[in-house]
């Protein structure tokens, strides 16, 4: 069925259950940013691929809200589905509940998938729909209906995470969220977030692609746990392993069960981000709920010494592979035909070569020339372009290895390209060394620091429409809470930027219709100086991969910019270089020069 007919299916099933508005989010039952093949509604009821966007539908309207990351790709995306999109953000985007408030009709009937929704959008509905004498339908999967070819849930095995890699036990980490619970009075903690519960359970797996994740729920008690997933996926060790620490595994579709038959004298720690709207609403009646940010959530972007060891592991190799790929790329375009698609694959084939690599970290960009411009571009064999010399290839990529995650960005310049161009990849580079090389006191958060980054940008009068940067997980998500670079402050205040943290440091510059840059490396939260203003902190950079000399202008660079990128290029060619062939080394040296 195209779109546009499954839309028209939808429509007949919402007036068969007597609902007027239907709304459709990108989330899976566990509130994950991405998610598996079974999970995605949204882009089956849309056709838009992007990883973020909600979609709403009436009996005679579409809307769909995506952020700035998204804007070009949904556009082209949504043509001929009769689908708006609403940018979010922008002056004359309209939110969801202003949507709401003027379509809902009197003791109208707004409906979702219950198990899709987190509680706040939940009870945010809720309210939309009392305000015109409704009520909500959170029961049904419609979708599910109109989708008749639906993959299957995913059956990967799964995988312990040792203490080598880990650094610490999984009884440890229960320990340590245990305590936590005491302190919000809690004897239950409802966790559904996937990522936290591999990072508490020193497990994971393959259920989503691109996270080594485990589809699952935990609920934990004072004394011993439940896991809900499917048991064929574990070993006999893990199996004992998980009993070892009083862990007992379950179905995973009697997880609304088990919540409904919860004591009504328990009290119950739980993230109103992260747990879905169906479980709070299988909650007994009279149930004591302690709405809290999950424990887990900071203390796995804290990531212990050994984690950062292995870090430092994975990034190592991430170099190595990234930096060949660099000069393959130079030396070989002009000369064989390459695409977006197969220098994406030769690029992952460098990665494979490294000892540990596993996967991916997330699905791969690589945009040439005005694919650029299109923030999260995913080249398909239909756009698949040929890259040529005289314009930029954007490749933002990552991989998953045993050690750690990676996530880097490089825009390279494929033979002589325009001043324009090379104006605006400088003015990138700029903003990405300053950030990069800032000192700080103890307290700021990444809000208070992403205009170091901008402030070039705002100079010129131009921005760029996403994060300047966001939290990378231990082999878990690559986009990590709760820590980011953003100047404008979520619903919930960034937090304070504390040692052995990893954040990412990427800015952009996106021109329509001709070219896309974006730099990134990942940064070490460490400490500097403590002297009688107070402890100061600085970033040590965990990716050592050239910046492009032949798109840099040093002439519209600072003195002292031309010196910080001196000196990181002085330390990529240390650290790379052993890693390198002759031919490689000598590339990298005229490519590290001082500039």
């Amino acid at each position: 069925m195209k779109v546009t007919d499954r839309i028209a299916v939808l429509r007949g099933e919402m007036e068969r259950e007597g609902i007027d508005i239907w709304i459709v989010p990108s989330a899976d039952y566990h509130q994950s940013e991405y998610v598996g093949s079974y999970f995605k509604a949204r882009q089956y009821m849309t056709g838009f691929t992007g990883s973020a966007g909600t979609v709403v539908f009436t009996q005679d309207k579409a809307c769909l809200w995506t952020d700035g990351r998204y804007f070009i790709q949904a556009e082209k995306e949504l043509e001929g589905s009769g689908i708006t999109l609403c940018k979010m953000g922008e002056p004359d985007c309209g939110t969801i509940e202003e949507f709401l408030e003027e379509e809902l009709p009197e003791e109208g009937v707004i409906g979702f998938d219950g198990r899709t929704v987190g509680i706040g959008e939940g009870k945010g509905y809720e309210n939309a729909a009392a305000r015109k004498n409704g009520s909500v339908n959170w029961r049904h999967d419609l979708v599910g209906r109109v989708w008749k070819n639906r993959p299957s849930l995913p059956e990967e095995k799964a995988f312990s995470l040792e203490e080598k890699y880990a650094g610490e036990s999984a009884a440890s980490k229960l320990a340590r969220v245990r305590e936590k619970m005491k302190e919000h009075d809690a004897d239950v903690h409802l966790l559904t977030s996937l990522d936290d519960i591999a990072w508490l359970l020193n497990i994971r797996g393959n259920d989503v692609a691109y996270c080594p994740l485990v589809l699952s729920y935990l609920i934990l008690y004072s004394d011993h746990g439940e896991l809900f997933a499917d048991e064929t996926k574990f070993s006999p060790e893990m199996l004992a392993d998980l009993a070892e620490n009083g862990i007992a595994l379950r179905p995973y579709d009697e997880i609304g069960e088990a919540v409904a038959a919860l004591p009504a004298s328990s009290g119950v720690l739980l993230d109103t981000e992260r747990v879905s709207y169906a479980l709070y609403r299988r909650l007994p009646e009279h149930i004591g709920i302690r709405e809290a940010e999950n424990p887990e959530i900071l203390m796995k972007c804290m990531k212990n010494d050994t984690e950062i060891e292995n870090i430092k592991k994975a990034h190592l190799k991430d170099a190595a592979a990234h930096t060949k790929f660099m000069y393959w790329l130079k030396k070989n375009i002009g000369k064989q035909e390459i695409t977006e698609i197969s220098a994406s694959e030769k690029l992952e084939a460098f990665r494979a070569e490294q000892g540990g690599y596993l996967e991916a970290s997330f699905e791969p960009i690589s945009a040439f020339a005005d694919h650029g411009a299109i923030v999260h571009y995913s080249a398909t064999e239909e756009t698949n372009a040929a890259l040529a010399e005289g314009k930029l290839l954007l490749t933002d990529t990552g991989g998953h290895y045993m050690e750690g995650s990676t996530d880097i960005t490089r825009t390279v310049a494929l033979g002589e390209v325009s001043r324009r161009e090379k104006a605006d990849f400088t003015l990138v580079a700029r903003a990405m060394l300053r950030l990069m090389n800032t000192v700080f006191l103890h307290g700021c958060s990444g809000a208070n620091l992403d205009c170091i980054a901008r402030e070039v940008f705002w100079a010129k009068r131009v921005n760029f429409n996403h994060g300047t940067g966001h939290g990378v997980g231990h082999l878990l998500n690559v986009h990590e809470p709760p820590v980011n670079f953003r100047w404008k402050e979520g619903r919930t205040p960034a937090p304070v930027l504390e040692k052995n943290m990893v954040i990412t440091d990427e800015p952009g510059l996106y021109i329509e219709g001709s070219h896309g840059i974006r730099l990134e490396n990942e940064l070490l939260v460490c400490e500097d100086e403590k002297n009688e203003y107070g402890q100061f902190m600085r970033f040590e950079p965990l990716t050592y991969v050239p910046i492009d000399l032949d798109a840099l202008l040093p002439d519209e660079m600072t003195e002292e910019e031309r010196g910080m990128l001196n000196n990181y290029h002085k330390k990529v060619f240390e650290t790379v270089s052993p890693y390198l062939n002759e031919e490689e080394i000598a590339w990298l040296k005229d490519y590290t020069k001082p500039v």
